[in-house]
């Protein structure tokens, strides 16, 4: 099936880009970000950014905005039977305009991917669509996965990883 993302939750005040890869089966019937009731992002979000899954999705996207941070996935389109990331054919993937993303939203300084192939995908595709300067600004960090397929480590053990990542001055490379 073809699976087709989202506009980027941002506004001018984004200095924080979250990326995900795809949004999964749920996130698509819902039209929201993240909106499968076992992924850990709205907890996480809550906890950092009082952007929590017991508030309606509209006033946790202000929410998210307000402390400047944009969400977006790496992907415009692909094709994928179900919701896993392993599943996504290679082939088939087209990448969101990041080039415009990044003219549009100047006061970016870092970004962070949900995840393996959040980034895999955005170096694959992304990366090289950037001028030097775009690249030179830009900080990159990955951070656990908040999918439910990624139970290897727990709620609290990704909540202290997206802190600590969030917070982070570091290059990823």
């Amino acid at each position: 099936m073809l699976a087709r993302s989202f506009p980027p939750i941002a506004d001018a005040r984004a200095r924080v880009l979250v990326l995900g890869s795809m949004p999964g089966a749920a996130s698509l019937a819902a039209g929201e970000y993240y909106a499968h009731p076992r992924n850990a992002f709205w907890p996480i979000m809550g906890e950092l950014f009082g952007a929590g899954p017991e508030l309606p999705y509209e006033e946790r996207r202000e929410r998210l905005m307000a402390a400047g941070v944009a969400v977006w996935d790496v992907l415009k389109s692909c094709r994928r039977v179900g919701s896993l990331d392993t599943a996504i054919e290679r082939d088939s993937e087209e990448a969101n305009d990041f080039a415009q993303f990044f003219q549009d939203n100047s006061a970016v300084r870092l970004v962070a991917f949900n995840g393996q192939k959040a980034e895999t995908a955005f170096k694959r595709h992304a990366l090289r669509t950037l001028d030097d300067a775009t690249r030179e600004r830009l900080t990159f960090v990955r951070l656990p996965s908040t999918s439910p397929a990624h139970a290897g480590r727990s709620l609290a053990a990704k909540l202290e990883a997206w802190r600590a990542g969030l917070g982070s001055g570091e290059r990823a490379t």
